[in-house]
């Protein structure tokens, strides 16, 4: 019998062998996993530490933090920059770049040699001074013609129309944007006022004010 076997058993409830039963499962499995999750986590956090300190360093493509609330202080529509812009690009030229043809196109003689001594007075440079042509003599009703090229449509002649205001305004085909007609028409009286005129310059000088930049952020 063995030295396991309790005392007055035997038989089927004999034990042999030298060494007590086990009564625990081994924890050897238990650790393994524990082990393995744990590795895995702290593999996970060097990972991301590291793209960490990368970003820090290199700037990881994005804008830093100041840049960007001074960004969305001021960051305005498309619409307000593409406004911003043509404000620049739609700088009037002063009077001393425009040329002006003055012409008349009224039966009353001298009205176009004194409105070019008046005009150069103004600062304006004066180009051809005579009759209209065929095709505008005695056709313009109004006040007068301002006529110039495309490009002289919110240029030139905006300035020169400070001068004679209810003048219409017109462009052709020529390609000389700071040489402008100006045709007297039968309802002609006389130039604007010089101070109405250089108010109105003023005005037309200042930049648009541009739409309330809008936050996104």
């Amino acid at each position: 019998m063995s030295m396991l076997t309790p005392p007055g058993m035997g038989g089927q409830y004999r034990i042999t062998g030298d060494k007590y039963p086990r009564m625990r499962r081994p924890r050897g499995r238990r650790r393994l996993a524990f082990l393995v999750v744990a590795s895995v986590a702290a593999l996970g956090l060097i990972g991301w530490g590291t793209l960490q300190l990368i970003d820090v360093f290199t700037g990881g493509g994005k804008v830093s933090t100041a840049a960007t609330k001074a960004d969305c202080g001021s960051k305005a529509s498309p619409a307000a920059r593409a406004s911003a812009a043509a404000a620049v690009a739609d700088t009037p030229p002063k009077p001393g770049q425009i040329t002006v043809n003055v012409l008349n196109a009224t039966p009353r003689s001298g009205l176009a040699k004194e409105t070019a001594d008046e005009l150069r007075k103004r600062g304006f440079k004066i180009g051809d001074v005579g009759n209209a042509t065929a095709a505008y003599d005695k056709k313009v009703e109004g006040a007068g013609l301002l006529l110039g090229a495309k490009a002289a449509d919110r240029a030139a002649l905006p300035v020169l129309n400070t001068q004679l205001a209810g003048a219409e305004l017109k462009t052709d085909g020529r390609t000389q944007a700071t040489t402008v007609d100006l045709i007297i028409g039968n309802g002609f009286k006389a130039l604007t006022k010089k101070e109405d005129a250089d108010k109105a310059l003023t005005v037309l000088a200042q930049p648009q004010p541009t739409p309330s930049a809008k936050k996104s952020c």
